[in-house]
């Protein structure tokens, strides 16, 4: 584990998002690390001109400021360039989304995180890259449930019954108007996916399944757990760890990260041991 001066320079990438969302965690960042380095801070306006910031960061050590999105968004450039396995990122969570960012370790304030940059040590963590360049720091779901990530069945259970009885409510109270509730998207139910972990199939496209979670984890394999469909009593999951994870079948959405992907009919996610290098605070 390495441990860096606070003398080192650093480039201080600020998402405009998080200038947008919460300007004063920001100033403070900015203080934090331009009294403890010698800091250039770069303001993009956009995904391109953050993408040719990051392009131009020479031997300085990349800071971004930013959510989930900014962080990813960093993480997946660095991957394209081929350069995660020689630099070092680092990130002060600003912003509404900063989930994969606490997940990973990274302090919840900005004076705290903005001192891990400082001050902190080099973690070398795991993370999923797929058959199409693609990138995941936490944790891989199928199908992609919007917002939280408790779980397709979870949702269904809870929204279906929600819709239903608006549904009923609204015929009974105004039987000649259409329902508003009717045109309400319904979340999608259980898909049919073939699952394999190391070449050696988990559950195959005879079993419906509610969710796939893919994480991995600190030992160079991936946690993968398939929630199969459950008639009456709850079924238990099936987990598996490997290094390779590939799922087939239907077209399916996937939430990575703080995005959603696809549809695709077919994706493999491979184990980076080590692949990203992280400031965190030291131990």
């Amino acid at each position: 584990m390495a441990t860096f001066a606070t003398a080192d320079q650093l480039l201080v990438i600020i998402d405009p998002v998080a200038r947008r969302t919460d300007g004063e965690s920001v100033r403070i960042a900015k203080d934090v690390l331009s009294a403890g380095a010698a800091a250039k801070v770069c303001l993009p306006e956009g995904p391109e001109e953050f993408a040719r910031a990051l392009a131009r960061r020479g031997a300085r050590r990349p800071v971004v400021v930013g959510d989930d999105r900014a962080l990813t968004r960093a993480v997946a450039l660095l991957h394209r360039q081929r350069a995660l396995a020689e630099c070092v990122l680092s990130v002060v969570p600003v912003g509404s989304a900063l989930g994969v960012a606490h997940a990973l370790g990274v302090p919840t304030s900005a004076v705290a995180a903005a001192r891990a940059v400082l001050d902190g040590a080099e973690r070398r963590l795991d993370l999923l890259v797929d058959d199409s360049d693609g990138v995941v720091l936490g944790t891989l779901r199928i199908p992609a449930v919007p917002g939280s990530p408790s779980g397709e069945a979870a949702l269904a259970g809870g929204i279906r019954p929600l819709l239903r009885t608006c549904q009923s409510l609204v015929r009974t109270l105004v039987p000649s108007r259409p329902s508003r509730c009717a045109s309400a998207p319904v979340p999608p139910g259980p898909t049919r996916l073939r699952v394999e972990v190391d070449g050696e199939t988990l559950v195959g496209l005879d079993q419906p399944v509610e969710t796939v979670s893919v994480t991995p984890d600190a030992s160079g394999t991936a946690v993968v757990e398939v929630r199969p469909l459950s008639v009456g009593a709850e079924a238990s999951p099936l987990q598996a760890r490997g290094r390779t994870v590939t799922v087939s079948g239907a077209d399916f959405r996937y939430r990575a990260d703080a995005g959603v992907a696809g549809p695709v009919r077919r994706r493999t996610w491979t184990v980076r041991e080590g692949g990203l290098g992280l400031m965190l605070p030291g131990r």
